[in-house]
């Protein structure tokens, strides 16, 4: 009597466990999407005083977009199609559609494996910006890592592949495309493709109690009207004046303009750790802070990111770009 092997419990639940990391993906990414979109700020543990918050930070970063849409979307319709693909033989009965189940069964397993390579190299470009260019903590992206290497381990040991080499081809025709495309996608979008000058503004002195650091940026016709306009249409910005990123914020506009520029420093001069009680009132977490237009913008801004949230229509050669 020949006894039938019995088939491993990764092979039975390994579609039903992709499903669901898909559907913790898709959940997280809808929401930055829906953060991103509204202009609020995602609720973020690593944010601290000082710094944009790092969620926050990276969510106002020029890596944050692509072709004018939020990354988080992309991300979000990627995980969704991941999903799909999981659980569409899983809704096919046994029987007469035995066989087409089958076939359904192989194509969605390539397509699962190279949604998951694909996934998984992007998001490895993603880790390497935030850690080498924005250098902060983002809790949501790292988890959208994880859920994107799990799957692609899930793909791999939740069936028997037939072919071995089947895998390692398919990953590196599918993770040279992907990589080679991203960097393509980020060098068209870089801001320094105007010809602006990068600012990534760091320390090397203490910052004057009450005024911060001087600002050594000269301004231009449009940093001036950008400020001008944000003034009109009652923007406001809250800074401290021991934070760098608000130095940035001010380098990016210049001295002259950001005389114009409509800001509240909610750090005394004489207690840099107190928060004066207007930033309280506006539920201020972290420095510097946009309120446009009734939405909340964390981190420095670059300028043309201003000037789309504030509806300016003015000119738009600015001289300088946040370089993170």
């Amino acid at each position: 009597m020949i006894r039938r092997r019995s088939t491993p419990w990764i092979h039975r639940f390994s579609r039903l466990l992709i499903a669901g990391i898909a559907s913790c993906g898709a959940l997280v990414t809808g929401y930055l999407t829906i953060v991103k979109l509204t202009g609020g700020a995602a609720a973020c543990t690593a944010s601290t005083a000082g710094t944009p918050g790092g969620c926050n930070a990276v969510l106002s970063s020029r890596w944050a977009d692509i072709f004018g849409q939020p990354l988080a979307l992309f991300g979000c319709l990627a995980y969704f199609g991941m999903l799909v693909f999981a659980l569409a033989p899983l809704l096919i009965k046994g029987g007469e559609n035995k066989q087409q189940r089958q076939k359904l069964e192989n194509l969605t397993w390539m397509f699962l494996l190279i949604g998951s390579i694909s996934m998984t190299v992007f998001s490895s470009y993603l880790m390497f910006v935030l850690f080498t260019e924005i250098k902060t903590v983002c809790p949501y992206c790292i988890a959208s890592a994880l859920f994107s290497l799990t799957m692609l381990v899930l793909t791999i040991v939740g069936r028997i592949w037939e072919d071995i080499g089947q895998i390692f081809f398919t990953a590196i025709i599918v993770g040279m495309v992907t990589l080679i495309g991203t960097l393509g996608v980020y060098a068209v979008n870089a801001p320094d493709a105007t010809g602006a000058t990068p600012i990534n503004f760091t320390p090397t002195e203490n910052p004057q109690p009450g005024v911060g650091w001087e600002i050594t940026t000269t301004s231009g016709e449009a940093e001036i009207a950008l400020a001008r306009h944000l003034k009109e249409i009652g923007a406001k910005e809250y800074i401290a004046w021991w934070c760098p990123h608000c130095h940035d914020q001010k380098l990016l506009f210049g001295k002259e303009a950001y005389k114009e520029v409509p800001y509240t420093d909610c750090a005394p001069a004489d207690n840099p750790n107190n928060v004066k009680p207007e930033c309280k009132a506006a539920g201020i977490k972290s420095y510097p802070t946009w309120k446009i237009k009734g939405k909340t913008y964390e981190g420095a801004q670059n300028l043309k990111k201003l000037a789309e949230v504030s509806g300016y229509e003015g000119p738009d050669n600015f001289k300088y770009y946040l370089n993170r």
